[in-house]
């Protein structure tokens, strides 16, 4: 029996591990790559495959099967899951039909709110955690850029059978991912969203790239408070981050591209729906739970959803 991933949502996200996974496994007698999408994406990949533009490479990768009907996709053993947040729970119920309780799901969201919804839907599954470290997206239907060198993912659980988590380990290191099972994962996730949730923030309020915050004192002084209103609310909830998480995390925007910026900045740009609710509001929701006051998060919350 093949080993059947799914991949949902072909984004800069899922459209490069996917398109990773799909190269590997083309010809696998042993696993077997479905790439979930509709419309023109879909039209795009079944007729020229998935092309994936990097600073120095362009390949086109096809999986097994693209396609957005629950019957010709059938039953998964994993799902890997990578659109917007605001799509977990109708894009998840579509599939209900490909997922059985022997089905392990991982979110490779922006958020941290994604296991809890997602088990919301499917109680009897395991729901990994998981993130990722990369600046890529849709450069047109079917194309992903991926920008600089950055790549990593990280996935874990404490409930999943290690069988599982090193069962899909393998596939991805045979599929050249550089991925890391970690036994910290809720921490290694809020460390990935304290860095993505400010930066988010930050960019799509003031409407600056990477360059711009951090070479404008002004912008640079509101995504450092940003950083420490995020960083009370990780340590009221007791995870044990490093003590200089705010340094950590300031280092790592300054060695991402300048021209780069946020998902939800190019979707503001685009003038698509954003993912302030998980990226944004969530901090201040999560704050009230602890009593931890966030006003800029809120102040900028308020602008961003209003």
């Amino acid at each position: 029996m093949k080993t059947r991933i799914g991949i949902l949502g072909l984004g800069g996200v899922g459209g490069y591990f996917g398109g990773l996974l799909a190269k590997a496994y083309y010809k696998s007698d042993d696993v077997e790559i479905i790439f979930i999408a509709r419309g023109e994406i879909q039209k795009t990949i079944a007729e020229n495959g998935l092309k994936i533009i990097t600073d120095d490479s362009e390949i086109i990768v096809y999986p097994k099967l693209v396609s957005n009907n629950p019957d010709e996709i059938g039953i998964l053993d994993y799902l890997i899951c990578a659109t917007k947040t605001y799509d977990i729970e109708e894009s998840l119920l579509s599939l209900k039909k490909c997922i059985t309780a022997a089905t392990t799901i991982l979110p490779l969201y922006n958020g941290v709110d994604a296991p809890e919804r997602i088990l919301q839907l499917y109680p009897d599954n395991e729901v990994l955690q998981g993130c990722v470290y990369i600046i890529s997206m849709i450069h047109s239907p079917g194309t992903i850029r991926k920008i600089g060198f950055y790549e990593k993912l990280f996935f874990g659980s404490e409930t999943a059978p290690i069988s599982k988590l090193n069962e899909l380990q393998s596939i991805f290191q045979k599929a050249k991912i550089e991925s890391y099972l970690v036994e910290n994962i809720e921490e290694t996730v809020w460390e990935k969203f304290i860095f993505i949730s400010a930066l988010a923030t930050v960019t799509s309020y003031l409407n600056q790239n990477i360059g711009e915050v951090l070479n404008n004192p002004d912008s640079k002084a509101i995504y450092i408070a940003l950083l420490t209103e995020i960083e009370l609310v990780a340590k009221a909830k007791g995870l044990k981050l490093p003590e200089d998480i705010v340094n950590q995390t300031i280092i790592k925007l300054e060695k991402s591209p300048k021209e780069a910026t946020s998902s939800m900045h190019r979707d503001y740009l685009a003038g698509n729906k954003i993912e302030a609710n998980s990226l944004t509001r969530f901090v201040v929701k999560e704050a009230a739970k602890y009593g931890v006051k966030t006003p800029l998060y809120q102040k900028i919350s308020n602008v961003l959803l209003s």
